[in-house]
């Protein structure tokens, strides 16, 4: 299994300083803490990738990455499978891209149904001519709210968009054959939009993922010699008592939130996208 298609360029990603404002303090209230059960604990031998995995979009992904992690799985998997300014590709007991687990293919999810519960924090300019914004810390694109009033089930079509840190689930060219295999964003690719399940964010350890042995452009980025490991993975709940951790991520619906990404917004003007808002975290 694996994903095929063109490399885009990256959006540079606009520190809050830039703008020439400073950001503006975060209430107590302004923060939220992610579910253990939701928070996945990638450790690499280039160290550690703290994901947030979104089952709101796509639930059955989401329980297959826990159930495999749980499991133990991905210990020792190779990242055979990295393309400089594109993704990281791991998860095949194979290393070679061909292989999966034990348990039956995923159906597609490049879609799902958005309620008024989904959490949806709209951004503003953050596509081109449609609504965008954060379901948790997942950029996504979506109808409007006003629309779900001429829906039998008042919901409204939505699907993530592979930003930089996003997670994606890896299949064949069949849409229904995601199994085991998923990659991370290491810059923004529209390419992939609507055609891959998106169903998590990097929360810590974007440079990690950037710092990942990568394969030739020549060889679709395959990893032939000592690529790096997942020495192991497991959902936060999973840990030893004495290895937990605690991430607090910073609500897209908060006026803390809003007011930096106006800033960012501002200062970016018309190259303003979604992806230029990456999450503001805490790990304790």
């Amino acid at each position: 299994m694996k994903i095929a298609f063109a490399l885009a360029a990256a959006l540079t990603l606009l520190p809050l300083a830039a703008a020439g404002q400073s950001a503006p303090v975060p209430a107590a209230s302004d923060w939220r803490t992610v579910t253990p059960e939701n928070l996945l604990v990638i450790d690499t031998s280039k160290g550690r990738i703290l994901v947030e995995l979104e089952p709101r979009a796509a639930p059955r992904h989401a329980e297959r990455i826990r159930t495999l992690a749980d499991q133990g799985f991905y210990d020792g998997h190779k990242f055979h499978r990295v393309l400089t300014g594109f993704m990281a590709q791991t998860g095949d007991p194979l290393g070679t891209g061909a292989g999966g687990s034990e348990l039956p293919d995923v159906a597609a999810e490049f879609t799902f149904r958005r309620g008024r519960d989904a959490g949806f924090a709209p951004v503003e300019g953050g596509i081109a001519n449609g609504l965008s914004g954060l379901v948790g810390t997942l950029p996504v694109q979506t109808q409007p709210d006003a629309q779900m009033m001429v829906t039998s089930d008042f919901r409204v079509d939505a699907n993530g968009l592979f930003c930089t840190g996003v997670l994606g689930m890896a299949r064949s060219g069949d849409p229904n054959s995601a199994n085991s295999q998923f990659f991370l964003m290491m810059a923004p690719n529209g390419i992939l939009n609507g055609q891959y399940t998106a169903f998590g964010r990097i929360l810590q350890g974007l440079d990690v993922v950037q710092s990942l042995k990568a394969g030739p452009e020549a060889e679709d980025g395959r990893v032939a010699e000592d690529p790096d490991i997942m020495t192991r993975v497991r959902t936060a709940a999973a840990l030893p008592e004495g290895e937990r951790l605690t991430a607090r991520v910073l609500d897209a619906r908060s006026a803390a939130f809003q007011a930096r990404a106006a800033e960012i917004r501002a200062a970016r003007g018309s190259q303003f996208s979604i992806c230029d808002l990456e999450p503001v975290v805490e790990i304790s």
